[in-house]
C-alpha cells in the first residue's frame, strides 16, 4: 500500500465506520498514548521489565500500526501529504547527517 493509499484508506474508514473524525488535539493525545502502548512492550520485550499478565497479549506490530493510523488521520485534518512529507525529510536528513554520521567515532 502506498502512503497516499493509506491516507486515504483511514479517510474512508473514518468517515464509513467513525462517523466523523476525533479534533486534532484528542487525536494528538491518542497518539501520545499509542506511543506510551509501544513504549510499554518493547520496555518488556527488549529492556530489563517483566511482562504484566495484562500485557502478555499485546503485540509489538500491532501497536506500531496503531501509531501510524492515528497519524495518518492527524495528517489528513491537517492536509498534509505523507509522501511529499517523507521524500523532504529524507532529503533533509541526507544533507544534514551523511558526513556526521560517518564522522562519527561512536558509529565506527
Amino acid at each position: 500500500m502506498r502512503i497516499k493509499e493509506l491516507q486515504s484508506s483511514v479517510d474512508d474508514w473514518i468517515k464509513t465506520h467513525g462517523v466523523r473524525y476525533f479534533s486534532e488535539l484528542t487525536n494528538l493525545g491518542i497518539l501520545m498514548e499509542e506511543v506510551g502502548e509501544l513504549s510499554r512492550v518493547m520496555v518488556r520485550k527488549y529492556g530489563d521489565q517483566s511482562f504484566k499478565e495484562t500485557d502478555k497479549d499485546k503485540n509489538l506490530a500491532d501497536e506500531m500500526a496503531d501509531i501510524l493510523w492515528v497519524l495518518t488521520a492527524i495528517a489528513n485534518q491537517c492536509n498534509v501529504d505523507l509522501e511529499i512529507a517523507i521524500k523532504n525529510n529524507f532529503e533533509k536528513k541526507t544533507k544534514r547527517d551523511h558526513n556526521r554520521h560517518h564522522e562519527n567515532d561512536k558509529l565506527k
